[in-house]
Parts: C-alpha cells; structure tokens; sequence
C-alpha cells in the first residue's frame, strides 16, 4: 500500500516506494484551478510521444522510469525527480522487467512565472534529479495526494515548485520579460472560457490589441505554449472530464469541439501518449 507524505515533509519520498504494488493504473488526486496531481503505475511501455502545455515535475515512488527527452534516453529512479518543460516532445517506459510507479504534478506556467514574480519561464536543461532533504519537505504537499487543494496550499505548492525550477534552470530568471501580459491574459481567458468555439486570429487580435505576430510571440513566451494547442489542451481537459463520467468517445468528442472521435483520438495521444480508451479505462 502506498503511504501518505505528511505535509511537513517528515516522510522520505523513497518511502512511498513498493514495488508490490505496482498496476497499470491512473489515480488522478483533488486538484484546484492550475494545478492537476496524478499517480499512475505501469509495466512495459507506457507512453508513445507526447507533449503538453504544462509544466511536469515528478517523483519515481518505484521501479525505474525511461523517457527519451531532448534527443537522450533519461533514467528516474526511485526518489527522483523528473521535470519536463511545456511542449517539449518524450515518451515513457518501464526501464526494468518490474514496471514503475510515480507521482507528478502539472501545473500551469502563468502560475510558475506569477510565483516568480514575472520574466521569462524558468528552463531546466537536465531534466532528472536528485532532491536535497529541505526541497523534499517543500515538495511534501504537492505529492500528499490525499489532501485537497486550498488556496493556501495553491500558494504553498506553486511556490515551491517555482523555486525548484529556479534553482535548477539553465536559463536566468532575473531579467524581465517586456510582455503585454494584460492583454495576454485576455486572449488566454477568452480562449479557456469557450474552447470548443474556434475563435478567429482577427477575434483574438482585437482582445489583445496586439498584431498576430505579436501575440503568437508573447503567448508562447508568458504560457509555454502557442495559442492553438492551448485551446486544444483545453478541449482535451473537457474530454477528460467527459470520459471520468462515462461519457461515449464520440460524445465526448463532439461535445468538446472536436470534429470527430478521430481527430479527438489523435490530438489525445499527442497530448498524454495514450488512447482516450486506454486512459479512460485506467483512471476509473
């Protein structure tokens, strides 16, 4: 049985690690608004390529985790932490005959620049490491999966996950970026309000008050990600939803804005390396 991280951060991660109880599974844990907190547990390959619009930072409770990122084989193994940058492209696998399990935490980039006071996002070229003692107590209550999420504990958890990154970034993160971040945070809410609604270029254009070359621009460098695969995450976010109900594939879908179950299909496994199906039946 897996135990729970304590919240001052008492526990070791490794501690978490039982191998027995490995299974192909997906236990997705009591989020809030920006951040999503997932378990899952596999044997043999897990994902194909895949990328998403979020930050992931993650902890090997068992087994070894093998992902092939910025064109290297990477190994996590248990008590590590692995960290993946928004839209960059990895796969992953079981690195041994035993399977492995994590947990990993996704949160959105305007929470990491906001908890940083602004700038460019913070980039972090080698993507497995190893915790000091005092990050593992910060990181405790973002991997208490048990415990919901208040808007303390938001704070508490973007913050430390904020700092992680900082602390092992390639790239600086003192110098501000000139963004017109008002602006950008319109076109960003406009487009989560209603993402099974394509909003035309000439739409967001007026939003934002800025050129389209401009704000493709600025998008990517405030959010990570380009403003179309943001909405497509969005509608993938709906899917998800739809799915964890019992919703059909179709259904869910056409109710997301997707032009078929196809194209649904497709942009789902870009995004979380596994079929909708596969995904739906390991997270019930």
């Amino acid at each position: 049985m897996t135990r729970r991280l304590s919240a001052a951060g008492n526990q070791r991660l490794e501690g978490l690690c039982d191998p027995r109880a490995l299974r192909a599974r997906i236990r997705i844990a009591p989020g809030c608004d920006g951040i999503e907190r997932v378990e899952a547990r596999f044997s043999g390959p897990a994902f194909s390529p895949h990328r998403h619009d979020t930050y992931a930072i993650g902890v090997t409770l068992a087994g070894v985790q093998s992902f092939r990122y910025r064109g290297e084989q990477r190994h996590c193994r248990p008590g590590q932490c692995h960290i993946l940058h928004p839209d960059e492209v990895h796969d992953g696998a079981a690195g041994t005959a035993e399977g492995f399990a994590y947990r990993i935490v996704y949160i959105d980039p305007s929470l990491i620049r906001d908890a940083l006071g602004g700038g460019p996002l913070p980039f972090v070229a080698q993507p497995v490491l190893d915790l000091t003692p005092a990050q593992r107590a910060r990181l405790s209550p973002a991997f208490d999966l048990a415990t919901p999420v208040d808007d303390l504990r938001r704070a508490d958890i973007a913050t430390a996950l904020a700092d992680l990154l900082a602390s092992a970034s390639s790239r600086g993160t003192t110098a501000a970026a000139r963004l017109a971040l008002p602006a950008l945070l319109r076109v960003r809410a406009l487009i989560a309000a209603q993402p099974a609604r394509r909003h035309s270029l000439n739409e967001l254009e007026r939003a934002a008050g800025l050129d389209r070359w401009t704000l493709a621009r600025q998008f990517r460098t405030a959010f990570g990600t380009s403003p179309t695969r943001f909405r497509t995450l969005r509608q993938l976010d709906d899917v998800r939803r739809l799915l964890q109900h019992g919703a059909p594939l179709a259904a869910a879908a056409l109710a997301a804005g997707f032009a078929d179950q196809t194209h649904m299909s497709r942009q789902f496994k870009r995004a979380y390396g596994l079929t909708p199906a596969r995904w739906a039946a390991a997270a019930r």
